[in-house]
Formats: C-alpha cells, structure tokens, sequence
C-alpha cells in the first residue's frame, strides 16, 4: 500500500466558494472550487495547472472564470521560442553592467579581449542563459573581482528568519499591509508550506530536479529577493516573487523573470508558468510583454496562441470561451464580443453576478465552472464506485462505504456529493490517480 500511496496523490475534498476578490476588492465577486492538497506528486499538480489550477500554500484551487468578476486565465512561455523584448534585454544589460561595475568591464576588455567574431557575434545575438549567468561572482576572471558578490541559489522551501525578514519589508512596502498583518505563520502557510512531493527525475541521463524551491538572489551577502517556484517535469511554476525596497531600482521583477525562462530553459523544464492572467489588472500587463505566449482554454484544456486578437476580445468580454476561435473569421469575433460590451463596462459590484449564485449549496457539477465534469458526463464517463478514499489510515474504495449505495448525487453533500465534486473538478483521467483523505 505504501508503494501505491507513493505513486498517487493524496488531497482533502473542499467546496465551491464565492469570495472577496483581491484584485478588484469586489466582496462577493470571486468564485472557486478549492481544495486541500496533502501530498501531491508533481506530475499530478502539473496536469493540474494545465486544467487552469494553481496553489496557495497546500491550497488547491480552480476559478471559475465565467462566475468571477476578475475571470483567471492560465498563460505559460516556450523558452526554446521566448525572444527577449528591446526593454528586456536593456533591464538585464543595465544589472549586468550595474553588478560587475565598470572598472571590472573595462579591465577584462584588456586582459581577457573578445576577438573580432566574438565581438560581432555578442552584437547580434542575445544568448539568455548566457546574459543570464554573467553578473554572477562564480563568472569572475581571476584576478578581477566584481564590483558586489551577486550569488542565485536554488534551495527547497524552509523557513528562515532571513527570508522572512524579506517578506515582512515586501509586504509592508510594496502590498502596504500592516505589522499584524503580517506573521511567521502566514509566511510559513503562504510561501514555504508545499503538498507537493519532492523528488529526482532522470531525463535522457539528467537529474531533473522536482517539488517546491526558493530561489534566493543574494548580493554581498545579504538576501534581496526570492522566487518561490515548483519545478515539474514541463514547466517551472512561477508561485510568487518579492525583492527588498533597497533593490527596486535593480528592476528585479523583470531580471527574474528572465531568470526564471533561463531556468526552464537549461535544466530542460522547457515551459514557464508565470501563473494567472486577468486582463483587466493593471499589475498584470507586464505578464503579455514576456513573448510568444500560449493561453489556456477553460472549456477544451487546449493552448492557443495569446494572439493581438484575443488581447481585442478580452476588452469586451471578460469570459472567452477559447474553443477554436484562433481558426474563426476574427472580425466576426470581435463583432460578437463587441455585443457583450455593455456587461463588461459595468463596474465590478456585489450584484453584477448574482445569476451565479442564487443557490451557493448546489454542487460543482450542477453548476456551469468552465471544463468541471457534469451530473450526465459523471455517471457515463467516470466510475465513481472505484474512487479511493483514505478514513482512518486505510484506503479503500468508495463502493466499500456502507451508506454509499443509499445516496445519490442530487443529495446535497452528502459523501457522495462530496466525492463527485472533486472527480467533476480534476476531470476523468486525474480522478484515477489521487485518494480523497477524510
């Protein structure tokens, strides 16, 4: 059993919420179905980002775009395709030149002189993971010595006073919260706690490395900045990134972001997750300048393109459905979004999306969450009677429940409501390989 409980994914059934909004502060406009991941294999959790999952902590959550006022879509970067913009490429020559400092540049112009092809070649092109290494101390030429010691490591995600000291100045600067806002605890919870399994992966004779990490930016000494990333056979997982008030000029946000590409694209993850997109927050924007870009469909679970067009579509709808429209007439597209504008403009308030929850206690799959699996595609799609479920330290399957027969998914949360809100949520293939802990 303990071989089996290794290969599956163990997670505590949870429910729909409505919810503030943390983007719009709308009270009542967020609508997700959550869960409690207990421990999660990362080829679980990455199957699950691409059904438009994301984490908090060991929270598990899937937002349902066509309910929530500030919709949530799933984007991700090829590094093999990624092509660094103008501004980006300054950002990062700006810190390189910034790190080293110019007597080290122009001392190593004459001890260590490019060549003529070299110099050329260094004119032409932009070798990211190149650029991206270059400011590090482990790329000093003996005898020179950068200007400040700039070390990046990649460590799993434990608690320390020095990273928490980091979060306490980002939170209070940057997201202006107060000291009692601000805890050890919501730290812990927010940043380092993680269900999802650590482990090794051999691809084609390289150790992959995978589970939850803190990347730590440090220069001379101190740390000044920290991703937090979950690395997983196809993507590096952009979870949440914070960098001290002393550094801003640095313009860390977009360094690491680039780092985080170059990341995906050395070691071989290959797809960079920088997490949700809502079009319509401000903050965001800088998300689309990291291109090309692929956008998830909510409904299908394909990738598209995240085309100009799209961009066009989303001013006048909130929710798109993604399901073939790259391959439409794009005008008839935008002609259709454009009927929809009126609801669009609206401000964001406690009413605006009242048809959505006029009864909070029905069930995921009696709803209408884009991609979730319905009371019909339950009974003929999935053989619920086989889920696994862990009570008490044993496992075994639902069908084995004494009361199990006697229910039926019309009866409200009940264990088998319970049970088939989850299924609905993960989808037909992932519903196999995870045990719903009691």
């Amino acid at each position: 059993m303990d071989t089996l409980i290794d290969t599956l994914s163990v997670i505590t059934p949870g429910e729909y919420i409505r919810g503030s909004c943390g983007y719009c502060k709308n009270n009542h406009g967020d609508f997700s179905y959550r869960v409690d991941g207990v421990d999660v294999t990362v080829e679980f959790y990455q199957k699950l980002l691409d059904r438009g999952w994301r984490r908090s902590g060991k929270l598990l959550y899937k937002p349902d775009q066509r309910a929530s006022c500030c919709p949530a879509y799933t984007i991700r970067v090829d590094s093999l395709e990624y092509h660094p913009s103008k501004d980006q490429r300054q950002a990062l020559n700006r810190f390189n030149k910034q790190i080293i400092g110019q007597k080290y540049l122009a001392a190593a112009a004459k001890i260590f002189p490019r060549n003529r092809e070299q110099s050329q070649k260094r004119k032409q092109e932009f070798d990211l993971v190149e650029r991206i290494h270059e400011s590090e101390s482990s790329e000093q030429k003996f005898p020179l010595v950068h200007d400040q010691a700039f070390v990046v490591t990649l460590e799993v995600g434990n608690f320390t006073e020095e990273k928490y000291r980091l979060f306490e100045n980002y939170q209070r600067v940057v997201h202006q919260q107060s000291p009692n806002q601000i805890t050890r605890e919501s730290f812990i919870g927010f940043l380092c706690a993680s269900p999802i399994k650590e482990a090794h992966k051999d691809v084609n004779g390289t150790l992959l490395l995978t589970g939850s990490y803190h990347q730590c930016y440090w220069i001379d000494g101190k740390l000044v900045a920290m991703g937090v990333l979950d690395l997983l056979p196809q993507c590096v997982s952009g979870v949440y990134f914070m960098c001290h008030e002393s550094v801003r000029e640095l313009n860390f946000g977009k360094i690491s972001a680039m780092r985080e590409i170059a990341l995906a694209k050395e070691k071989g993850y290959r797809w960079w997750y920088p997490g949700f997109y809502i079009h319509e927050n401000v903050k965001m924007k800088y998300k689309r300048k990291f291109a090309p870009q692929q956008i998830l469909s909510p409904e299908s679970y394909q990738w598209h393109l995240f085309t100009k067009e799209i961009r066009l579509q989303l001013n006048y709808s909130k929710y798109i459905r993604l399901t073939g429209e790259e391959n439409s007439d794009q005008s008839s597209l935008l002609d259709e979004s454009l009927s929809q504008s009126s609801r669009n403009h609206q401000e964001c308030n406690s009413d605006c999306h009242s048809h959505f929850n006029e009864n909070l206690l029905a069930p995921l799959y009696m709803r209408t969450v884009p991609g979730t699996l319905n009371t019909k595609q339950l009974q003929t799609e999935v053989d619920l009677d086989s889920i696994l479920i862990r009570l008490h330290n044993d496992i075994f399957q639902v069908q084995e429940l004494l009361t199990w027969n006697e229910t039926t998914l019309d009866d409200y949360h009940s264990i088998k409501s319970v049970i088939a809100e989850a299924v609905s949520a993960v989808g037909p293939e992932l519903c196999k390989n995870m045990i719903l802990e009691f």
